[in-house]
């Protein structure tokens, strides 16, 4: 597991009018502060990725559909340096993903399209974090489907 990254499982509460998702609130021991927070959607196939933030923890959770969101450690001085993570996140596990700054991160859409919503501790500023291409890097990750 990377340093600093957390996986909490989220509340679903379903009644026949619908159904609530959980995903941060003020007095979870996990929370940090709020910056902004925004939704995108993936479609099936699609790779969104690879970033990361320099100040900013990020805060995942997808309440619709399914992405794999994958990570990677390159902070200098950290214990998990070179560590990749996956996740595959959607309605069949339901969680948040807190992601500390300086994590590499990118995510690839699972259905015909997910839901991500992101509570970041910060406003998004684009001179405070990088992009790689998701193919074309020294990241050592292949976003091809792997059968086991």
């Amino acid at each position: 597991m990377i340093k600093g990254v957390r996986k909490i499982p989220l509340k679903r509460i379903p009644d026949e009018r619908g159904t609530v998702h959980h995903m941060l609130r003020a007095d979870d021991p996990h929370f940090i502060s709020f910056g902004e927070i925004y939704f995108t959607t993936i479609y099936r196939g699609v790779i969104k990725g690879w970033h990361r933030h320099r100040d900013m923890t990020l805060n995942y959770a997808v309440p619709h559909g399914r992405i794999k969101l994958v990570l990677y450690d390159d902070r200098s001085g950290s214990d998990t340096r070179g560590t990749c993570q996956e996740y595959f996140l959607g309605p069949d596990d339901y969680a948040l993903v807190q992601i500390p700054p300086g994590v590499w991160n990118g995510f690839k859409g699972m259905s015909e399209t997910a839901l991500i919503a992101n509570c970041a501790t910060h406003p998004h500023d684009p001179s405070r974090s990088d992009r790689l291409d998701p193919y074309d890097n020294d990241i050592p990750y292949d976003w091809q489907l792997r059968s086991k």
